[in-house]
């Protein structure tokens, strides 16, 4: 777009573009390795308590002798996608033109597979750097129908995943998220909506809402990202679906009464689908 061998100057082409120069002469520079250390240690704090924001998780960094301003602890959650479960000042504001959907699921006894599904995206610490898992989950069955490792937060990512489980799976009756960008864009409900399933949205600040998605997260980061140190988003990516398809086939919940995701998922399935 902009020509530097161009006798035109590079201020001039950037004024024709109506970009600013800053765009223009800035170059990227990689997340520092203190910086990275640091948003382990916050994804980790964030785990064990959902409901601190920054100014709690900052308190309890600097007792851990870790100094970090409130400012960039926000800033650090804010690139990893993070924010407290619990309730906000009304100083959030949503994307203008994107639609909240209620939330359907309030004293909604799950007990079918396909009835609901949740999704999220959650941030997976590497070696040097970070990627962003989503996923699909049977809620009844605890189930991991689909999911996906990128390098961004964009809705293009979560239309892909629940494509990937319609494909799959077929269709359920509710599919719940929570709020993110990527989940209220028109992108991903339109994908949603088409398919005729109604859409829920967690409450903002209810925690409660997406509990089942956040303990597969719990899972997933203390049995296996927490003790790898992927080199490249190649490697994360074969390893999680490697530790996904054991969780799915091998890894029995004493909440579905000792069996896998997967014996669940079939076993809780409408008998009509499954002659189908």
């Amino acid at each position: 777009m902009i020509d530097r061998e161009h006798p035109l100057s590079v201020v001039r082409q950037a004024r024709l573009l109506e970009i600013s120069r800053g765009a223009v002469y800035y170059q990227p520079r990689p997340t520092s390795e203190s910086d990275l250390a640091l948003m382990r240690r916050i994804d980790e704090l964030h785990l064990e308590h959902p409901f601190m924001g920054a100014r709690m998780l900052r308190r309890q960094l600097q007792r851990q002798g870790i100094h970090v301003g409130r400012r960039h602890m926000g800033t650090l959650m804010q690139r990893m996608g993070i924010q407290a479960l619990c309730p906000q000042p009304g100083t959030s504001k949503r994307h203008p033109h994107h639609k909240v959907y209620p939330y359907l699921l309030r004293k909604v006894a799950i007990r079918r597979a396909n009835q609901v599904w949740a999704l999220d995206t959650t941030y997976i610490p590497m070696k040097r750097g970070f990627v962003y898992l989503t996923a699909v989950v049977d809620v009844a069955s605890r189930r991991v129908l689909a999911h996906k490792v990128a390098i961004t937060l964009e809705a293009c990512h979560a239309s892909e995943v629940i494509e990937q489980a319609f494909a799959r799976f077929g269709v359920p009756e509710i599919v719940n998220t929570d709020q993110g960008s990527q989940f209220t864009a028109e992108e991903f409900t339109h994908a949603v909506l088409s398919r005729g399933c109604r859409l829920s949205m967690d409450g903002k600040g209810a925690w409660r809402d997406n509990v089942f998605v956040e303990r597969l997260w719990r899972t997933i980061k203390y049995e296996r990202v927490y003790l790898q140190a992927y080199e490249a988003v190649s490697a994360a990516r074969s390893d999680l679906d490697t530790y996904i398809d054991w969780y799915n086939r091998e890894r029995v919940h004493s909440r579905i009464e000792d069996r896998t995701p997967e014996q669940a998922y079939w076993a809780l399935l409408p008998e009509l689908a499954v002659a189908a």
